[in-house]
């Protein structure tokens, strides 16, 4: 069924199940990658365990092949370190030493539905500053999707976002926003970070809204690099990214890329 006026698909029971598959499967990769992520290892060696695992359950990673603006995404996950903000690409000749942060971002395909969600990891022992940059970054995930529910406002998960950044010194991504997702990656309706309380779309049961807070230490603008994937902060500032796929539900919401 769709919110007409502003063409939102709004799931039905049985269409948040198969999210919730695609969903659970993100989670469980995230969590793991714990224990794989550390010093020594390559951006590719991420994305090789990651695709495995996807694939072992007989699902499909939802990045590869992503049409992009001059080639599609060459592989299953966007690996992103320090200054890097979201679509990295994996590289085997990347290597990820002591002191830096990776931001790993992993899409699921379960039949013809999407689960989303990314982290940030430290490599080793990080900087206070990196340490405190992830910490608020998933705390205004967090704050964001206490919003998330019936009857709030597209604004006041926006705003949330925008505020438990801000109150730090640190700014958030404008040019990437989160989305709506469910037989596509991408859908209606945009999940801005920054915004005000109390406008926007009402939030109606059957949404499922992937939202992603994308945070820099410095300023908030950015620039892509050569490659025409991977976006940089433009003051070569730290980022982070943090993103769950959340469903509103009559009854609040249900964090589905939550393990």
């Amino acid at each position: 069924m769709f919110f007409k006026k502003h063409n939102i698909e709004l799931k039905t029971a049985g269409e948040i199940e198969k999210i919730r598959i695609a969903s659970k499967v993100v989670g469980e990769i995230l969590q793991k990658l714990y224990d794989v992520i550390k010093p020594g290892i390559t951006t590719k060696d991420i994305d090789i365990f990651s695709e495995k695992y996807i694939r072992s359950l007989k699902m499909v990673p939802a990045f590869l092949g992503f049409e992009g603006v001059s080639y599609p995404f060459p592989s299953s996950t966007c690996v992103s370190i320090n200054d890097e903000v979201v679509h990295g690409i994996p590289n085997a000749s990347r290597v990820l030493k002591n002191g830096d942060i990776v931001s790993v971002d992993v899409g699921v395909i379960y039949e013809g539905y999407y689960g989303d969600a990314a982290k940030t990891y430290t490599v080793g022992s990080v900087s206070d500053m990196a340490n405190k940059l992830i910490n608020v970054t998933e705390a205004s995930l967090n704050k964001g999707i206490l919003e998330a529910f019936c009857g709030k406002r597209l604004g006041d998960i926006s705003y949330a976002v925008q505020r438990t950044v801000e109150d730090v010194g640190f700014s958030v991504v404008r040019d990437f926003v989160g989305h709506g997702i469910g037989r596509c990656l991408h859908e209606e309706p945009q999940v801005p970070n920054f915004g005000k309380p109390n406008v926007g779309i009402r939030l109606l049961p059957g949404m499922v809204l992937a939202i992603e807070p994308m945070v820099n230490v410095g300023g908030y603008e950015v620039c892509s690099t050569d490659d025409g994937w991977t976006i940089v902060t433009k003051d070569g500032s730290l980022s982070a990214h943090f993103e769950h796929t959340v469903a509103i539900t009559e009854n609040g919401y249900e964090i589905l890329t939550k393990v």
